[in-house]
């Protein structure tokens, strides 16, 4: 979990209940991964975080989405 080579974590819910947690390293990856599992993943339910995002970034998506 400390690979310092991703820059996207991806926490997904399946259709069935399953949890699915990954990393990523650059956004083709991601857009591959979201491509390949998305038959199984409610895509309503996927959270990604991007590590190497400037903090102030984070701070108002955070105020934004409490609203």
């Amino acid at each position: 979990m400390g690979n310092s080579s991703c820059r996207y974590v991806v926490n997904a819910v399946g259709k069935g209940g399953e949890t699915y947690l990954t990393h990523c390293k650059d956004k083709q990856a991601l857009n591959k991964w979201i491509g390949d599992n998305q038959e199984k993943i409610i895509i309503d339910e996927i959270r990604i975080v991007d590590k190497k995002r400037h903090p102030i970034f984070k701070w108002f998506s955070n105020v934004l989405s409490n609203k």
